[in-house]
């Protein structure tokens, strides 16, 4: 298990193609994901604002699937560490909270602006776009990388999908420079 310890912000758990892209690179050991439950909490909420026909039990399955497969990933009692967090959105704080409480390095968030580095030094912690993560675990490992993204168009089955297909929702969820450079390596 990997000691690399990240926690998945939920605007990055909404979209389905980033969420599978970020939970298959966890499974290879690149690195463990924390989340908490306000966390999975938010992404309920998100996916069925954005999706009103999903059905709610599908949402839930798949973060029952989320907390099954990574087991250690739901930090508990972060609650009481909020008081001490100072950010922009105050509503943010629970995010800083659930990664002290998870011990985790890196923030993953689509809302960089909202976790400020000077804050986040304070705690050890950064936060990094997807796009700036998936980046640098594909220059980490680029092979393991490039597998993953293989198995995760090959598991597509309704509709079925391509690896292009996989980088172009990554690419519209936030990830466009990943998508772009995984494209270069597959043409090498």
């Amino acid at each position: 298990m990997s000691r690399f310890v990240v926690v998945l912000d939920a605007c990055v758990l909404v979209p389905i193609s980033l969420a599978d892209t970020l939970l298959r690179i966890a499974e290879v050991e690149l690195y463990r994901p924390v989340w908490s439950q306000k966390i999975l909490d938010e992404v309920r909420t998100a996916v069925l604002e954005i999706h009103p026909d999903e059905d709610p039990g599908r949402v839930d399955a798949r973060l029952h699937s989320m907390n099954d497969t990574f087991e250690d990933a739901c930090v508990a009692g972060w609650e009481p560490l909020v008081e001490g967090i100072n950010l922009p959105d105050e509503n943010d704080r629970h995010v800083v909270a659930a990664a002290l409480r998870g011990h985790a390095e890196v923030i993953v968030t689509n809302n960089v602006r909202d976790f400020p580095a000077k804050v986040l030094e304070e705690f050890g912690l950064s936060a990094l776009t997807p796009d700036e993560f998936l980046l640098d675990q594909l220059d980490l490992a680029p092979g393991a990388v490039l597998g993953v993204l293989r198995r995760q168009a090959a598991a597509a089955r309704r509709p079925p999908l391509t690896i292009d297909d996989v980088l172009q929702a990554l690419a519209r969820a936030s990830a466009p420079t990943f998508a772009r450079t995984v494209q270069e390596h597959l043409k090498r």
